[in-house]
């Protein structure tokens, strides 16, 4: 049973981790990647790993790791991969680079984001593995107050974007009903 490349949206508690689960979850080996990282003295975001970790079958790996080009690239491994979730990726490449600061974000910080976010598009689009990939969809909400918050989402934005366009389907979870935005026979 092969997938395409899947990208699933949604707002904050949409259902979209749960529905990317569920697409994998006939499969006996999948490669289960967490870009959230630790958050020291969060209980309530450890309380939601938790949660999260509980939920998938046990016969699963799981990968700590922002370096999804890697991932993506690595054809030794026949296991399907769901990555959970761009957007918490992308939150950990503008930590990296410092990008939330307005005079870092000029002075580098947006080219080195937009070079990673262009990197890990080629990937996507480049993978001959099944993946299936979550993501917020930040086009429908309030619009930041902060320069910091509008240039997270319009960076989201077009990360989806891009990761859409290279995927067979894009599927859209809105209160735990999936919608298909783009199906592509494969």
């Amino acid at each position: 049973m092969a997938l395409p490349r899947t990208l699933l949206l949604g707002g904050a508690r949409s259902g979209k981790s749960t529905r990317a689960e569920q697409l994998l979850a006939p499969f006996p080996d999948v490669l289960y990647v967490a870009t959230s990282g630790a958050r020291d003295g969060d209980t309530d975001w450890a309380h939601r790993v938790e949660l999260h970790r509980a939920r998938r079958p046990a016969r699963w790996r799981t990968a700590e790791t922002c370096e999804l080009e890697a991932v993506l690239a690595d054809d030794s491994d026949p296991a399907p991969v769901l990555i959970d979730c761009l957007a918490l990726w992308l939150t950990a490449v503008m930590d990296e680079h410092r990008a939330w600061d307005d005079e870092q974000w000029l002075d580098g910080g947006r080219e080195a984001v937009e070079a990673r976010c262009a990197a890990l598009a080629a990937a996507w689009a480049g993978t001959r593995r099944t993946v299936v990939a979550v993501s917020n969809e930040v086009g429908m909400g309030v619009v930041p107050a902060t320069a910091s918050g509008r240039r997270f989402r319009d960076t989201l934005g077009r990360l989806n974007m891009a990761v859409a366009d290279a995927s067979e389907q894009v599927l859209l979870v809105v209160a735990g009903q999936v919608l298909t935005i783009k199906a592509t026979a494969v």
